[in-house]
């Protein structure tokens, strides 16, 4: 008799910190990995009662609590189709994640880092040039990396211009980052005029530059947007063109269905209302 397979749901595991209020990191993860069919399994790097673009938050490290929490996945022999990461607070943090992906990382686990060091050409203040250089050797271990413009920067010792970005500019840009260890970049957020734009570069595959129609300013959460849709869509075999130009799409109609509906811009993008246009198989 012919043995039945059956077939498990696919897991990502999120490695970023939690914020109750403000639709950034996990809250978005969560439920943007499962829409697309994957179940999303949340390690907590920190967690916080708001983002801290309000003027005031609450905020518990969880640095100290992750490798208890990562030992019991082991311990019960958990396994991962994806492993994403997104903020990361400290050297300490880069190395437990450096430590998950040698327990829970196989040949066929899709590795996704998002290096959130900064934006509009400045670092964040946490991250000194030794945190940039723990977050580039993170870059090196994975799959796909999703920078945007300031962290391609910095990862590749370029000077940042707000604009006048030509496509040679960021071709050498993004090989340098592919040269570290990914083979998929897409390098978001390139101001060009009345657009914005993603470079695409795939080993063995021809590079693009993206472009989709700017609509209103930046808001907290859009990146995190962006990277669920590259991170489920990378478990979920579809090809990294397609899934940097739906997620930039996808990330464009939140962003105009926000401004429609007047949210504060502390309040990130309602992708909720727009999950349904967001097809599970692109």
């Amino acid at each position: 008799m012919e043995a039945i397979q059956v077939q498990r749901q696919k897991r990502i595991a999120v490695i970023n910190d939690l914020s109750g209020m403000g639709r950034c990191s996990l809250t978005v993860a969560l439920p943007i990995i499962s829409h697309l069919g994957v179940q999303c399994c949340p390690v907590p790097t920190a967690i916080l009662s708001n983002h801290t673009g309000y003027a005031t938050y609450f905020f518990d490290d969880y640095t100290d609590r992750m490798e208890a929490y990562t030992a019991e996945w082991k311990k019960l022999g958990f396994t991962f189709d994806g492993i994403a990461t997104g903020f990361l607070g400290s050297a300490r943090q880069i190395h437990l994640v450096r430590d998950f992906l040698q327990n829970f990382g196989g040949v066929q686990t899709q590795v996704i880092v998002d290096p959130v060091m900064g934006d509009h050409g400045k670092l964040y203040v946490t991250y000194t040039q030794e945190l940039c250089q723990e977050m580039k050797g993170l870059v090196e271990l994975a799959d796909i990396a999703t920078p945007n413009l300031t962290e391609a920067c910095s990862l590749t010792g370029t000077p940042y211009k707000e604009s006048g970005w030509h496509k040679k500019e960021l071709r050498e840009m993004a090989e340098k980052i592919v040269a570290l260890g990914p083979d998929r970049v897409v390098i978001t957020g390139i101001p060009q005029g009345e657009f914005i734009a993603n470079y695409v570069c795939e080993k063995g595959s021809e590079q693009r530059l993206l472009r989709t129609h700017r609509v209103g300013t930046g808001r907290p959460g859009t990146g995190d947007v962006f990277a669920s849709i590259i991170a489920a869509d990378a478990v979920n075999g579809i090809g990294f063109d397609q899934s940097v130009r739906r997620a930039s799409g996808f990330v464009r109609k939140c962003i105009k269905r926000t401004i429609e509906l007047e949210i504060p811009q502390n309040d990130g993008v309602c992708f909720e209302e727009m999950l349904p246009g967001l097809r599970r198989n692109a």
